[in-house]
């Protein structure tokens, strides 16, 4: 029996790294697209071990999916993605999340790809009027004000287009991914509260899910998804400040009780989004983040666990996990 192949976009990335681990479990043949400046000491490690080719490339430069991605590839799996917040960034992440998924969809096209498994987000469904909600909802985010919002919808408008030429694919739609592996997303946090940096907490109430579990339910799509269809992936519903209070007792350091409603943060945001202007960095708060916090998206996510075995995992687990992981590689101080 030949053994499966595979191609990852986005793989030196949080989800990227366990997506590639759970195919590699999976007697899978990976192939892992990575810029040339790309950090790969978290991927390096499975090369040695298993069956993986390094590729350099780019999404936003299509001729190089075409080379790296493997003639007749069982699996191309979509998993790159820009989620800037601030408008400084707009135009990167249209390159990135729009023109790198046609990029991805025409090479598949090209080299014969079996499937073609998408990582989009919840936030392709933009602010939903009503919550919690299900893939038969309105896809809200092409009338978002929020850049991200807009653009992860537009990159399912290039899929939805691939599937018109022949393409097979399926869409997932995760929410706030939890898990080892990350600094930059929801691990951000617990190294802010670890270090007493994080001055609030923002209201509401979102999905928490399993970053084990959404790369897991990536290779089930792969096989018994159906294509075109969407397949949202939530789990454990909790407060930002639930999160905050799990943190606090693993780090041993003192967490906000409560949340900052968004109308004082507001002024917060758009005096450092004005600053920005002048340095040209991304401010850690701007408008478009708090919008998209306000629409706190809470998902139903039966069909996945229907279909692709998806299931959700308790909130201590995940949040544990990522911060052993941080401890494990030295981003945090093991407590005595």
């Amino acid at each position: 029996m030949n053994q499966r192949t595979a191609f990852v976009t986005g793989a030196t990335g949080f989800l990227g790294l366990h997506v590639v681990e759970q195919l590699l479990l999976a007697g899978f043949r990976v192939t892992a697209l990575h810029r040339a400046s790309s950090d790969l000491r978290f991927l390096s490690p499975f090369v040695r071990a298993h069956p993986l080719t390094l590729a350099v490339g780019d999404i936003t430069e299509r001729e190089s999916l075409v080379r790296a991605i493997p003639a007749d590839c069982d699996g191309v799996f979509h998993v790159a993605g820009n989620t800037n917040f601030w408008r400084g960034g707009n135009a990167r992440q249209t390159l990135e999340n729009v023109d790198g998924t046609r990029n991805i969809v025409d090479a598949a096209l090209e080299k014969g790809a079996r499937r073609l498994v998408l990582t989009s987000s919840c936030s392709a469904y933009g602010g939903q009027p009503t919550v919690p909600f299900d893939e038969s909802a309105a896809l809200l985010g092409g009338v978002s004000s929020v850049n991200y919002e807009r653009t992860k919808y537009l990159g399912e408008v290039e899929a939805r287009a691939g599937i018109a030429k022949g393409l097979d694919a399926v869409i997932l739609n995760p929410t706030k991914i939890l898990g080892k592996y990350d600094r930059t997303s929801w691990g951000r946090m617990i190294l802010a509260i670890d270090a007493g940096k994080l001055p609030g907490l923002p209201p509401g109430t979102g999905s928490f899910c399993c970053a084990v579990e959404v790369a897991k339910a990536h290779l089930a799509a792969l096989d018994r998804g159906q294509s075109g269809e969407n397949y949202l992936l939530g789990g454990t519903d909790a407060t930002y400040v639930e999160f905050a209070r799990i943190v606090g007792e693993l780090t041993g350091k003192k967490v906000p009780t409560h949340g900052t409603p968004l109308w004082l943060m507001w002024p917060v945001a758009v005096v450092l989004d004005l600053a920005s202007r002048i340095t040209g960095r991304a401010p850690e708060l701007t408008p478009d983040s708090l919008v998209s916090l306000g629409h706190s998206p809470l998902v139903r996510s039966e069909k996945a666990m229907r279909e692709l075995d998806y299931r959700a995992v308790p909130l201590e687990t995940m949040v544990r996990n990522c911060y052993e992981w941080l401890v494990a590689e030295g981003f945090i101080a093991r407590r005595t």
